[in-house]
């Protein structure tokens, strides 16, 4: 089937799902298949369930008017992404791609956030930011859209570039290009290269970029692009500092004569360019900023991200939604900062660092020495190779034991690591 006929079909049942335990009454299902799963296998149940179409790249082994058969059923999801995406072009609907190292969802939340104070503005759902996330994001976008917000995440390099050719974005931000995924993108430099495949394109199809003036690599990676909006904390275009953050950060933006003073949701100093780039995008859409504070202000993180929770009389940090040696570092060194002499670290391992990944973690072990802390667990990764004084545990759920049988008291505790240590896990229940 020719991509336009299927795009008539999802004007006319624009729901699609890859997941036949979500599939309701009228859906498209798409087929995908992985290492581990071949959607194939569930059409007819897709069918009773009651999809309109059912997309599939291999014989069912049934006949059904409804069954559309193409070559791939991912590569198809694609092109149908950017048939729907290509239908904004004559609205002039601005789409906002974000990638970075870290920061990524909190920098898209903000942004969504504010935006949406203005504008109808969709954005990515949780962090469905892969090969599969992005086109499902693009086609969530109703015609209604004013704006739309999508969120890149990558591992290795030419990923972005991909993804670039079905959002065809207008408008972009790098947050940031630290170590991560180290092993996907062959270190630090393939990291830039990786993440600055969005500059590329930006600088190919005329479009904007907004980039933070503190990073010097980010100033270069953008030159040539046509638009540039900057934001840092000093010499751009929007500039702020942080006033305090200790516990929930709190933000002064230069604003002339009257600074705006935003008490965030938000732990961590290292918030602040997430937060800048949420003002300077409000700003650049002619966002008044007493609404951008507004919007700043009241924005709450959940799944894991930079919480700030009490529990059996104590403070508690939980970052626990993903970590590398950079975002660690930073979450570190803001905990030691913060005021107060009871802290506990509960740190995860970290992952995909490849070569590197001993060392990073013999660097992250070095850091926490620095520090008086009340006690250290250390959970999974390679902290299991290494010579330390601190706490081990092969799991979150052996560390939650522990942490309970401590009873800690008027304590604050950090609670960090890759998403695949689960470390959410240690604040569990028994």
């Amino acid at each position: 089937m020719e991509i336009q006929s299927l795009y008539a079909i999802y004007r006319q049942f624009p729901a699609v799902q890859t997941d036949t335990r979500r599939l309701k009454p009228g859906d498209l299902f798409f087929a995908l298949k992985g290492d581990n799963f071949n959607g194939n296998h569930f059409a007819r149940q897709a069918l009773e369930a009651g999809a309109a179409r059912c997309v599939v790249d291999e014989d069912p082994g049934f006949t059904d008017e409804r069954l559309v058969m193409v070559d791939d059923v991912l590569t198809t999801l694609q092109l149908l992404a950017l048939e729907h995406r290509k239908s904004f072009i004559e609205k002039q609907v601005p789409f906002i791609a974000i990638t970075g190292s870290n920061g990524k969802t909190t920098t898209k939340e903000l942004v969504h956030e504010v935006l949406c104070t203005r504008f109808r503005t969709y954005t990515t759902r949780g962090n469905l930011n892969n090969h599969i996330g992005i086109p499902l994001t693009i086609l969530s976008v109703k015609p209604d859209a004013e704006m739309a917000v999508i969120e890149m995440g990558a591992n290795h390099q030419k990923e972005i570039e991909s993804y670039c050719r079905y959002t065809l974005p207008t408008h972009g931000i790098i947050t940031n290009c630290g170590k991560a995924h180290l092993e996907g993108f062959g270190g630090v430099e393939g990291v830039r290269r990786g993440k600055g495949e969005l500059y590329d394109y930006l600088r190919a199809s005329q479009g904007t970029a907004f980039v933070m003036q503190d990073y010097d690599y980010l100033r270069q990676m953008s030159a040539g692009i046509p638009h540039i909006v900057t934001y840092g904390t000093a010499e751009a275009g929007t500039t702020g500092q942080v006033t305090n953050s200790n516990d929930l950060l709190e933000v002064r933006i230069d604003n002339g004569e009257t600074p705006l003073l935003l008490s965030t949701q938000l732990v961590g100093a290292y918030n602040l360019p997430n937060v800048l780039v949420a003002v300077a995008i409000g700003k650049y859409f002619g966002i008044p900023l007493t609404d951008i504070a507004a919007a700043i202000t009241g924005y709450t993180p959940s799944n894991s991200r930079s919480q700030l929770m009490e529990k059996d009389g104590n403070k508690i940090i939980l970052d626990a939604y993903n970590a590398n040696p950079t975002s660690m570092r930073a979450a570190i060194e803001n905990f030691a900062k913060m005021a107060g002499e009871d802290k506990v670290l509960l740190i995860g391992g970290m992952m995909e660092l490849g070569d590197e990944s001993l060392a990073e973690h013999e660097a992250i072990l070095q850091l926490i020495g620095q520090y008086p802390w009340k006690a250290v667990a250390l959970v999974g990764g390679d902290y299991a190779r290494l010579t330390h004084p601190y706490l081990y545990f092969g799991d979150a759920a052996a560390a939650g034991n522990w942490l309970r049988q401590q009873a800690f008291r008027k304590c604050i505790l950090l609670v960090k690591g890759s998403r695949s240590m689960q470390m959410e896990k240690v604040l569990e229940e028994a």
